[in-house]
């Protein structure tokens, strides 16, 4: 199955295949500031998995790169510092069509809105544990 998404002014499209390693909800500061919203919803999959078409910018921070529309600077996905680590991070406002995926694990809950209700998902206060199963 594919998944089409892209940016708000259509000048990057993406497609992922299959289905994503996991489907998370973060509630981290830097989630809440890059994207101007309380929280990112976010699918991952394996790089190769996906295909991007059109320029991207690439932001270096702290915990990774995030990319975006060179044009319209709407934030697409997040890949790791580490090139070994072969996953990529697509944001699911980013994908055409709504409903596609429900988060499994919601993390950084220590700053989640106190106006919205957690899931009924595994919670984690802060990053979910190193080696957690896909």
């Amino acid at each position: 199955m594919e998944r089409q998404g892209g940016c708000a002014c259509g000048a990057v499209r993406y497609v992922a295949q299959g289905g994503p390693l996991r489907v998370g909800l973060c509630h981290c500061l830097t989630c809440r500031k890059r994207h101007g919203a309380p929280c990112n919803a976010f699918a991952a999959y394996r790089r190769d998995k996906v295909r991007v078409r059109g320029a991207t910018s690439v932001w270096r921070e702290q915990h990774g790169l995030y990319h975006g529309c060179a044009t319209c600077g709407a934030p697409l996905f997040w890949t790791a510092l580490d090139e070994s680590d072969d996953e990529i991070e697509i944001h699911l406002g980013g994908l055409d069509d709504t409903g596609q995926f429900t988060p499994q694990y919601e993390i950084w809950v220590k700053r989640r809105e106190p106006w919205l209700p957690p899931l009924n998902v595994p919670q984690y206060v802060e990053n979910r544990p190193a080696g957690m199963a896909s």
